[in-house]
């Protein structure tokens, strides 16, 4: 039985987290935490989260910075939910201990500190742990993740960007110099618990963000190997992303190579389901992985043009995020694939 414990516990991703740790038959959830300035210190999960009420009744303990080291105590592995400057003060601390760390943020998803102070707005301070962090994209990096000590859980929309194309890349499908577009819309969960004007449904309209300067480009390109246009979008519904991408692939690439890609790579991988086999108007969308596990990726080529358009959606807390830290997870202490099967071992 592998003990864990939650950092950031009271957003919409720490919840989701919470309840998939309690529900795991080989992981036993033994303390969930926020920051000593929190609001929500000292409340029972289940009655912040009313989904999970009598299901989640951990309280919520507070918990300084100083005094992060206490969420390792009697564990073996800590998820970190919290803010990408939080998990970058934090997580040194707990590594220390000798505990397995999952960062849900984006605090170690880079190989170098450049990065964070052009696209997050704050200078690394640890950067020596940048060059140790595993990227846990749980279908690509398995034997990787199976060492590590920390493991830099995806953003969604690089999860929903890259499942969809890395098998054209690793293929050769993709035609040289040439720039994969990708247009992706997310749910106002995406923006997080804390109430703005950003994620006020009155407010939110379907529009884009972050246009040519979001912080998700360069970690996509970075773990493409290859660069991107990436601009995403803010839809008025609550949670999952469709992401809608572009891409011109090498002279003479067939269907049956494209097809040949995508099962080929994702044979036995069960988060991620294909639409090979595409019926009028039946795409990956929301409704199809809202509160799923799943990535479902479908495609269409023009073979007159030599285009490929593809077509991903998940769940943006789960598969972009929670659900993902948990393969991560049961891949790192060799768990059955919950929740994707309670029989299938990873």
């Amino acid at each position: 039985m592998i003990k864990c414990s939650i950092i950031g516990a009271s957003g919409y991703t720490g919840a989701e987290l919470a309840n998939l740790v309690q529900q795991h038959p080989q992981m036993q959830l033994k303390g969930i935490y926020v920051s000593e300035k929190s609001a929500d210190a000292e409340a029972e999960l289940g009655t912040l989260h009313r989904r999970y009420l009598g299901q989640l009744e951990l309280e919520l303990t507070p918990l300084a910075t100083a005094d992060v080291a206490k969420a390792a105590e009697g564990v073996d592995l800590v998820f970190l939910a919290t803010d990408h400057k939080v998990s970058v003060a934090l997580a040194p601390a707990l590594l220390e201990t000798g505990v397995t760390v999952m960062d849900l943020s984006g605090g170690f998803r880079f190989d170098s500190p450049a990065p964070y102070d052009k696209f997050y707005g704050f200078t690394h301070d640890n950067p020596e742990w940048l060059e140790q962090a595993v990227y846990g994209l749980a279908e690509w990096n398995a034997a990787a993740v199976c060492h590590a000590q920390l493991v830099a859980v995806p953003g969604c929309y690089p999860t929903a960007s890259l499942l969809a194309l890395k098998p054209l890349q690793e293929k050769g499908l993709i035609k040289l110099d040439t720039t994969p577009v990708i247009n992706a819309v997310s749910g106002v969960s995406g923006a997080g618990r804390k109430a703005s004007m950003v994620n006020s449904f009155c407010e939110v309209s379907y529009n884009p963000y972050g246009v040519l300067n979001h912080r998700h480009q360069p970690e996509i390109a970075l773990h493409l190997g290859n660069p991107v246009i990436f601009t995403p979008h803010l839809g008025n519904f609550q949670r999952g992303i469709v992401a809608t991408i572009t891409v011109q692939l090498a002279e003479g690439v067939t269907q049956a190579q494209i097809d040949d890609a995508y099962q080929s790579a994702y044979a036995g991988k069960p988060a991620v389901r294909l639409y090979n086999k595409l019926a009028e108007n039946h795409w990956p969308s929301i409704n199809g992985v809202a509160n799923t596990p799943y990535c479902d990726i479908g495609w269409k080529l023009d073979s007159e043009t030599g285009h490929l358009v593809v077509v991903s959606a998940i769940d943006n807390l789960l598969k972009g995020a929670a659900s993902q830290a948990i393969q991560c997870a049961n891949i790192r202490f060799g768990l059955i694939n919950y929740p994707l099967s309670k029989k299938v071992a990873v």
